[in-house]
């Protein structure tokens, strides 16, 4: 007798469940870097910002992203991170920004190591909404961005590519 289709396909669900926990758990105190993404979306004078929900950079503002899955090409990571985050789907440019965030504890052990690749993406459709792991999501006029509290690789990012 073979397992019911639901049954296995809640099995499925379980295990993707685990595996992105047991990953969100290894970005904090890392034995390597963590590779991740960001979507630079300018549209009619505006940028895509989320505040972040979480560590590092609890509270301030920055592109939409996050870490890339085990298999993603990084194009569908910043789509499905944008997505998450933000509501709206995206189509995705090319390359703009590379940083890296280096954060020590209070002992000097390394508590997040990542390496950033932040692309060019156009607004496709979606009504824009705060996801799960953004306080808030919003279209920032550029002449706005120095009155929010940004992160550093934000302000380096957008002085980069001429914005700030």
């Amino acid at each position: 007798m073979g397992v019911a289709p639901h049954l296995h396909q809640t099995a499925k669900v379980l295990f993707y469940q685990s595996i992105r926990l047991v990953a969100a758990l290894h970005r904090e105190y890392p034995d390597k870097p963590v590779l991740g993404v960001g979507a630079v979306i300018i549209r009619e004078g505006r940028i895509l910002l989320v505040r972040r929900g979480s560590d590092p950079g609890r509270g301030v503002w920055s592109v939409p992203g996050g870490v890339v899955e085990l298999g993603e090409s990084l194009r569908n990571a910043v789509r499905r991170e944008v997505r998450e985050e933000c509501g709206v789907e995206v189509e995705v440019g090319g390359l703009c920004w590379v940083s890296e965030i280096v954060e020590r504890d209070e002992v000097g052990r390394i508590r997040f190591h990542y390496v950033i690749l932040d692309f060019f993406a156009d607004y496709v459709s979606g009504e824009l909404r705060a996801g799960s792991d953004a306080l808030e999501a919003r279209w920032v006029p550029l002449r706005d961005l120095r009155s929010l509290q940004m992160s550093k690789n934000l302000v380096e990012l957008l002085r980069g590519i001429g914005v700030y």
